[in-house]
């Protein structure tokens, strides 16, 4: 018999999981679900979930507590972080703790799906997530995310803080099309009204130093209608 992918939602909202859980079955995962942080980490335990969709903002236990939790436990099972705070540290401090992915609320249903499935597709079951090391490397290109440096073999590139801040979404989420407007919110932030040229001129900047092109890319791949994809494999290092 062929193992479903399961999956444990943690939301204090009764109706979030009424809607969730069958939109989720029907995808085609196993579906498990916690109304507080307690149920959580005994659901953890008894189910052995591939994936978690936490809740951070839950009465008792909350979702980073949660998350905190299992990391410091050694337990690496992918968590995606679902709050209604939007702001870039809220999030950043998520990432720090070990989250795989930050959605906020209210969202469309098949984006959570669609973010599902990225980070399964980029996570392997008991790895630390890319999010959790200090350094990201694809072949001879490495990013330093705490120097905030970028070297492409072994030479330091002069990025920007954007263009390094682009470039680190980017390969955080290897493989996965990354749209204009998320980057937009994950690296400019919330609160500032920025086009979406803006990351378009950081994509040309990156590219440039790179030497990348567009046609023909190593690196950064155009990808119509959407946005941008990271192609190489990354691995992460402490």
């Amino acid at each position: 018999m062929t193992h479903k992918t399961r999956l444990l939602i943690v939301d204090d909202e009764a109706a979030l999981l009424a809607e969730l859980k069958p939109l989720l079955e029907r995808s085609g995962y196993e579906v498990f679900t916690a109304a507080n942080g307690e149920q959580a980490l005994r659901q953890v335990q008894e189910t052995h979930p591939d994936l978690i969709i936490l809740d951070v903002l839950m009465p008792q236990l909350n979702g980073r507590e949660v998350l905190r939790r299992l990391r410091r436990r050694d337990d690496w099972t992918p968590v995606i972080l679902l709050t209604q705070v939007g702001s870039s540290v809220e999030r950043a401090l998520s990432l720090q703790e070990g989250a795989d992915d930050y959605l906020n609320k209210p969202y469309d249903p098949m984006e959570l799906i669609a973010r599902v499935e990225a980070v399964l597709r980029r996570t392997r079951r008991g790895d630390a997530p890319l999010s959790s090391h200090r350094h990201l490397r694809s072949g001879t290109l490495e990013l330093d995310r705490q120097a905030r440096q970028v070297m492409l073999e072994e030479r330091t590139l002069p990025l920007t803080a954007r263009a390094v801040g682009v470039l680190e979404y980017l390969m955080l989420n290897a493989g996965e099309p990354v749209g204009r407007e998320r980057l937009l919110d994950e690296v400019w932030g919330w609160a500032q009204a920025v086009d979406t040229r803006a990351v378009d001129i950081r994509i040309a900047e990156i590219r440039k130093h790179l030497g990348d092109a567009a046609a023909d890319p190593r690196y950064i791949e155009t990808v119509i209608g959407h946005g941008y994809r990271f192609l190489g494999q990354v691995e992460g290092r402490r």
